[in-house]
């Protein structure tokens, strides 16, 4: 899923039970499944960001954190890894 066009009031987080909107955008791949270049992506509310994103880095999965575009969070965003693009 690439960064859609939509607000992001309408996206929700990918954590389990949570119905809170997307602020965040948790840019990973798995190398033994996918391409170098290859991105999916798990969208973050604030209090489920630090979780996503240690169960992928745990599993040496995450690659970039990055702002939704349009949302309160743009200010102070972290960057994990230099940018290789979508997909």
């Amino acid at each position: 899923m690439s960064d859609p066009d939509l607000s992001s009031e309408a996206l929700i987080c990918s954590a389990r039970g949570c119905r809170a909107p997307a602020g965040w955008a948790l840019r990973w791949n798995n190398p033994r499944l996918h391409e170098p270049d290859r991105r999916k992506t798990w969208l973050a509310c604030d209090v489920h960001r630090p979780s996503l994103g240690d169960f992928l880095t745990a599993r040496g999965f995450l690659r970039e954190v990055a702002p939704l575009s349009g949302s309160p969070t743009l200010e102070g965003w972290t960057r994990t890894t230099e940018p290789n693009g979508e997909r």
